[in-house]
């Protein structure tokens, strides 16, 4: 008896989504004998990015502490020149009235240097600050940059290793999933989020391949159809049948 339309067209759809599911499991072996050093990478630029920020803004404290002090510096030197003129005329004033208004300037230009006098002092010990966490922080970032440098060394070696086959899975990967559907995508994408992976499995020894829970004998007669899209009544995973698994495999 031949296949309806519907069967073949499940059929197919079965083939594409197992394809999938090796070509991903083929890039996870890839990913796998990277180890841990994408991560390793990733958390080293983040440090070392973090550690710059850090010494960048310590650095303009220290410049911008270091500006206002010297600014600081320059008021006080006018101020104590004004006195010096206010002192001269007091010399030189005919009346009372005069003598006490300089006196007066003189006054509240002495208040207006001490507390300048002490801003100076809190911008001195602001730039002492800055600059001492900067030195203290360059050797870490020093450090942390030829770490970085290091572990991508390595890295860039273990992609050059395998530089070829994953182009060819990832490019692989476009043409299978460009013909399965949004649909079919979305639940294999949920299923093996969900299972360490493993979304579309064979059936092995008469058991689910991702979990190994059995499979019925009426349960293995219908995946032998390529009829519907069956899947494990423990796990979840979409069970296929070896016929599948075979012609996917000679597709490889």
């Amino acid at each position: 008896m031949s296949e309806t339309r519907e069967e073949q067209t499940l059929e197919n759809r079965l083939r594409s989504l197992y394809l999938l599911q090796l070509v991903d499991s083929n890039l996870d072996e890839l990913q796998e004998m990277k180890g841990d050093l994408p991560q390793i990478v990733d958390d080293l630029t983040e440090n070392v990015k973090n550690k710059q920020a850090a010494k960048k803004e310590l650095e303009d404290i220290l410049k911008k502490s270091i500006l206002l002090r010297d600014q600081t510096d320059t008021d006080i030197l006018s101020l104590k020149a004004k006195i010096e003129k206010y002192k001269a005329q007091q010399f030189q004033v005919k009346t009372n009235k005069q003598y006490d208004m300089l006196a007066r300037e003189i006054d509240l230009s002495q208040e207006k240097i001490t507390k300048l006098q002490r801003d100076m002092e809190t911008l001195e010990g602001k730039a002492v600050l800055a600059k001492e966490d900067a030195e203290k922080l360059a050797p870490e970032l020093e450090a942390l940059q030829t770490e970085l440098a290091s572990r991508k060394k390595e890295l860039a070696a273990v992609n050059k290793e395998h530089e070829d086959e994953e182009l060819k899975l990832k490019h692989q990967r476009e043409k299978v999933v460009g013909k399965i559907s949004k649909a079919d995508y979305q639940m294999y994408s949920r299923i093996r989020k969900a299972e360490d992976g493993r979304a579309i499995v064979a059936v092995q020894r008469k058991s689910c391949g991702g979990c190994f829970n059995r499979v019925t004998p009426q349960r293995v007669l219908e995946l032998r159809k390529n009829s519907a899209l069956i899947a494990c009544e423990r796990c979840g995973r979409i069970l296929v049948s070896d016929e599948i698994v075979e012609s996917v495999k000679k597709t490889l």
